[in-house]
């Protein structure tokens, strides 16, 4: 479903105070600044829960983030109401049809409403871009390094994307599956607008949290059976995962530390800084670099997250230690 923009209210309709272009709320009366456009969305979605569909009510509420401040009341609401509609429409019954099918299939007719129920997940699974281009990623892979390589590689990506992808669709908002691109990565496309900074840096760092997770289970194979594929798995995937946590630019470490003060990223920058003189990992002083660049940059927010920040350094500090216990330096393994 797509939504329109409205154009960007200049002056509160209530007060008339004159307001930062961007601005959703009036912060001298507190007035949402869209409440007709929010007020004819949330109609919608009421007609459409009553008419019966659910998924296209879903988003019409949804589409309500982008005209909310982050921190509203109603933000909460919304995503709360988005989740009851996922499963009202779990529970609603096999129309008459579906069960006249079900009936002329005989002994697979549970696993037909089964699929009929999850064609929403069965869709999203097997999108044909997402499916092509972690064809395309895997072939290209293993040609370069072979087939084992290829496969865990490519499987190693994946898990980073899918942590994401899962930490969206757990809030309740819209995200397509990852979409991999040959010697760039990957990607997972969401719809953020109206999500706070805090939310966001979480989203980010739940890619390189999975990644992490996927380079211990390739580290604990590797102890079991001596195989050093899966150490040249876990420490290529631990140094992607810390790489892409170098706080610039579209990365995930750039995101997260949108939601770090200055201070905070002073932090962040004295934490890269310890684990490349103590672990002698050439790649988080990559990361204090970038740290340190951001330290100096405006876009700081409101207030800081120690939430925020306390999850930055674990996930740092996980993959620094996983590299620390396998073979070699840098990427791949001896």
């Amino acid at each position: 479903m797509s939504a329109t923009h409205p154009d960007f209210v200049r002056t509160c309709p209530r007060c008339s105070t004159e307001l930062p272009l961007g601005s959703l709320a009036c912060g001298k009366c507190h007035a949402l600044l869209y409440a007709s456009e929010l007020e004819r969305i949330s109609e919608e979605a009421k007609r459409l829960e009553s008419s019966g569909d659910l998924s296209k009510a879903r988003e019409s509420w949804l589409s309500c983030l982008r005209l909310l401040p982050p921190q509203s009341k109603q933000v909460a609401w919304i995503l709360d109401r988005a989740k009851a509609l996922d499963h009202a429409a779990e529970q609603m019954p096999v129309p008459e049809s579906e069960n006249r099918w079900t009936q002329k299939l005989g002994p697979i007719g549970p696993i037909a409403i089964l699929l009929a129920k999850s064609k929403g997940i069965l869709l999203a699974l097997f999108k044909l871009k997402f499916l092509l281009s972690f064809a395309s990623f895997l072939l290209v892979y293993s040609s370069l390094y072979g087939i084992n390589f290829g496969l865990g590689f490519a499987l190693l990506i994946l898990v980073h994307e899918l942590g994401h992808f899962i930490d969206i669709k757990r809030r309740g908002l819209p995200a397509d599956m990852p979409v991999f691109l040959p010697g760039l990565g990957a990607y997972v496309r969401w719809r953020g607008l109206g999500v706070s900074t805090q939310t966001k840096a979480a989203i980010s760092l739940a890619g390189p949290l999975a990644g992490a997770l996927a380079a211990v289970a390739c580290t604990l194979m590797w102890w079991k059976t001596g195989n050093g594929l899966w150490a040249a798995l876990a420490r290529t995937g631990a140094a992607l995962n810390i790489l892409n946590l170098i706080p610039v630019w579209v990365l995930d470490g750039g995101q997260a530390a949108e939601a770090l003060s200055r201070l905070e990223r002073i932090g962040l920058l004295t934490l890269c800084l310890a684990l490349w003189l103590i672990l002698g990992e050439g790649v988080f002083f990559l990361v204090a670099i970038g740290a340190g660049y951001r330290v100096f940059t405006k876009d700081l927010p409101p207030r800081p997250s120690l939430a925020t920040s306390l999850y930055f350094a674990l996930v740092l500090i996980s993959l620094g230690m996983t590299m620390h216990s396998l073979p070699g330096h840098g990427f791949g393994g001896e």
